[in-house]
């Protein structure tokens, strides 16, 4: 049986369960990739720390399983990249800084295989990595770097290749998600809700990244170049967190038959690509809606074989490595077969204000007689059909209420919104929430 050699970089909460995974499963990976995968090296500042949590043998690490300076590290590393006997590194040190972007290209341009589940790397500064491999002719793993557990690459890059993708939605950031679970479960407001989150270790002391949409972004970003061939950025999408998100939206949302999740959505057509994240009021019909906790699910509508819904957790150390452990087996056994991802095409995401979806528009008025007959009619001036009104909410000499269109652009409903503005300066107390209804 020939033989794999790889090493690890980082051997945090994933590097540590992909080389806990590889020691426990051995004799079924190497079974399974139809080579014998051994793991060499091990490059981490503090090994004791790993190998007792993870349970990895002190000889695997670099320096002999001694803590090891920011230097030594670095050195330690540019061994492995020079090493002819490595043929595949896992990166799991994380971030998308200058250092490891570099550390990405140095193990292409060495011809050695790469394996990540570094998202924000490759979402933001992916496209010279992906064409540095094309060119080396070496193949990158990125099964873990998109929701966990959830097998979405290969399915997308294999099992539906001979399909055609209309749209992909779906939860892709299980911190979001358990926040807004127990906001409409236990009547929470966001701040309660995130305290749980952070108290239960779903969320970081500083959750920006999760609950601004970033995460989910960055997800987004590779589905869409996985499934449409194009290169995006973040700047190209229209990102709306969760922060927000109060306990009328989540009134108003039941009384659609709806709950309000955050949403990573694309869609192709007629040539036009559409996309964004942002909360959306899912309605219960779509199974999205009955997605609790943190974990992740993605809906991949296609033209020939329908729907397909995968779930899952979307992070987690085993969870995620085993990701990692299933992309160096893929790697080992079809090695020249594999299709890196193709960025060929040059189009750019549509205006956002564009897209077409059923909305639901929240306003703060004063309360004054005829302010919801002069506001749907505002809304009708631009062509939108109206589905329903809610009744006004009063607190005070403040009243609040809800319209529901059918589908329509979220620039006409800006442009009725201008008008309103324009006519009643007065009218509005706050700016209109609007928010898109999944159905």
């Amino acid at each position: 049986m020939k033989q794999l050699n790889i090493a690890i970089l980082g051997c945090g909460t994933v590097g540590g369960g992909v080389a806990r995974i590889i020691s426990e499963m051995n004799g079924e990976i190497n079974t399974r990739a139809s080579k014998k995968i051994v793991l060499k090296k091990i490059v981490e500042l503090k090994p004791t720390i790993a190998s007792k949590r993870f349970g990895i043998s002190p000889k695997l690490f670099c320096g002999g399983g001694k803590d090891i300076t920011s230097e030594e590290a670095t050195e330690y590393i540019n061994e492995i990249i020079k090493s002819e006997d490595i043929g595949l590194v896992i990166e799991t040190i994380g971030g998308k800084s200058d250092f490891v972007h570099q550390l990405c290209l140095d193990i292409i341009h060495s011809g050695k295989h790469l394996v990540t589940a570094n998202k924000a790397l490759l979402a933001e500064r992916g496209k010279d990595i992906f064409d540095l491999a094309e060119n080396k002719g070496v193949k990158i793993g990125f099964e873990a770097a998109v929701c966990g557990a959830i097998p979405i690459v290969k399915n997308i890059k294999e099992n539906l290749s001979g399909d055609k993708i209309l749209s992909i939605s779906g939860i892709m950031n299980g911190t979001s998600n358990y926040i807004l679970s127990r906001m409409q479960n236990e009547n929470l407001e966001f701040g309660e809700a995130l305290k749980f989150a952070q108290e239960n270790g779903y969320a970081e002391a500083d959750p920006t990244l999760d609950i601004s949409g970033g995460d989910a972004a960055h997800k987004l970003i590779l589905l869409t170049k996985l499934a449409y061939g194009i290169d995006v950025s973040m700047e190209d999408l229209a990102i709306i967190g969760i922060e927000n998100i109060e306990k009328e939206d989540i009134d108003f949302a039941k009384e659609i038959d709806a709950k309000i999740k955050l949403i990573g959505y694309v869609k192709k057509v007629n040539g036009n690509i559409y996309a964004t994240v942002r909360p959306m009021m899912v309605k219960n019909n779509n199974f999205l809606a009955e997605v609790n906790g943190a974990t992740n699910a993605i809906r991949i509508n296609n033209k020939y074989s329908g729907i397909h819904i995968l779930v899952g957790a979307g992070a987690g150390s085993s969870e995620t490595a085993m990701s990692v452990v299933s992309d160096i087996v893929f790697i080992a056994r079809y090695g020249e077969n594999i299709r890196n991802t193709a960025l060929q095409q040059e189009r750019q995401i549509e205006d956002p204000r564009k897209f077409i979806f059923p909305y639901i528009i929240t306003f703060h008025t004063a309360d004054v007689p005829g302010t919801t007959g002069f506001i749907t009619t505002a809304i009708g001036e631009q062509d939108i059909n109206i589905e329903t009104v809610s009744h006004n909410r009063h607190t005070g000499e403040k009243a609040m209420f809800s319209v529901v269109t059918m589908p329509t652009t979220l620039g006409q409903i800006e442009a009725s919104i201008a008008e309103i503005k324009k006519a009643k300066p007065e009218m509005l107390l706050s700016e209109p929430k609007i928010m898109p209804i999944l159905n």
